[in-house]
């Protein structure tokens, strides 16, 4: 399957280079390549910051948030990495610290987040849905996705990140190293143990896997 990794490596390429493409552009005063970004983007920072918030409406204010921050700060992007990579570790963080405000608030107001991502969550699937499936197969795939997030939300901060960014978002581990700024086995160890207490929680969850 050489072929198809050439095409995959390609593809990469050819959104990096359309990426640094508009940065550039934006850096230089063109204001609205930024939104090129933002289409290009916005979905996949939604679907991160969801993930690792477990709330729909907390997760499009913080991916609003690190977009912001991405614009009045791109001028310092120097495209040693990839801009993607730059992006993502802006929502990762913004995500990090909303989930920590929000535990602080829990601890003194009794609020909590909804485990199965609030009455929006079935607006966002990180397959999709045709809206020709059969409406019991599609009820059951969103109690499934709850119970997934459910667990996910039970996970330290350091194994939920490695899960969501890898196992959910499909990111290389040299990818996530780089987003996470730690080294590719540190990746791979909290990899591991996040799978297996992910498996754990839904065995008490749902029963047998």
């Amino acid at each position: 399957m050489l072929w198809m990794s050439n095409i995959m490596n390609t593809r990469a390429k050819t959104a990096k280079d359309e990426d640094l493409k508009y940065v550039t552009l934006c850096q230089k005063g063109n204001t609205e390549s930024f939104d090129v970004l933002v289409e290009r983007h916005q979905k996949k920072m939604l679907n991160i910051a969801y993930r690792m918030i477990g709330d729909y409406d907390e997760a499009c204010d913080v991916t609003q948030e690190a977009f912001v921050a991405a614009f009045k700060s791109i001028r310092q992007f120097k495209a040693e990495a990839k801009f993607s990579t730059w992006l993502y570790r802006i929502v990762v963080n913004y995500s990090k610290n909303r989930l920590k405000q929000l535990s602080g608030r829990s601890r003194r107001e009794g609020f909590s987040i909804d485990a199965t991502g609030g009455r929006n969550a079935d607006q966002l699937s990180d397959q999709g849905m045709s809206q020709e499936s059969n409406p019991g197969v599609q009820m059951e795939k969103r109690e499934r996705e709850a119970y997934v997030q459910k667990c996910i939300n039970t996970l330290d901060a350091e194994h939920r990140d490695v899960l969501i960014l890898r196992d959910i978002q499909g990111f290389s581990y040299e990818e996530i190293s780089a987003i996470l700024k730690v080294p590719d086995g540190t990746v791979k160890s909290r990899l591991s143990r996040a799978r297996n207490a992910l498996k754990n929680c839904l065995q008490k969850v749902i029963g047998d896997l």
